[in-house]
């Protein structure tokens, strides 16, 4: 069984980048929990699209199980190589960590473009069973539009409010 990951950027949580905020770890003790219960159930495979915020902190996961379950695998879904171009050299540091850890990696386009991001999205729905969400319930934006193309091609949806 194969799981994706979707949700917010740090920029949109009132924390921001501030990890240690108690919503923050909240957020990511749900999340822990969640993978866990799933990883119970049989999946074996994550899908993590390597955004700042919620996919990094479920990568982070995911690899901190890996120790525990060798047989899960973490595949990250890169929208183009430019990616982390205007991150700060901590959260690019981080990726890299995360990038070189991974089993596999996607590369869904070899340059950036409009809708690259979104056909990385695209993509991870297609190629996974369950969709795990982290979401302000929001109607717009990146992880609704996910949410919504994953209820349409009658994916498993998970959404952990926040």
């Amino acid at each position: 069984m194969t799981v994706c990951f979707t949700g917010h950027r740090p920029q949109s949580f009132v924390f921001g980048f501030n990890e240690q905020h108690p919503d923050c770890i909240q957020i990511k003790q749900d999340l822990q929990e969640e993978i866990q219960r799933l990883i119970g159930a049989g999946t074996n495979h994550f899908l993590c699209g390597m955004a700042q915020g919620v996919d990094t902190w479920a990568a982070e996961i995911v690899l901190y199980f890996k120790q525990i379950y060798p047989n899960i695998h973490l595949t990250a879904v890169i929208p183009c190589p430019d990616q982390p171009k205007k991150w700060s050299l901590k959260s690019v540091e981080r990726y890299h960590k995360i990038l070189a850890a991974c089993d596999h990696q996607i590369m869904i386009s070899p340059f950036y473009y409009r809708g690259c991001m979104h056909a990385r999205n695209k993509y991870m729905v297609d190629h996974a069973d369950i969709v795990l969400a982290i979401y302000n319930n929001a109607g717009s934006g990146g992880t609704a539009s996910t949410i919504l193309y994953a209820k349409k091609q009658n994916k498993t949806v998970i959404e952990l409010l926040v």
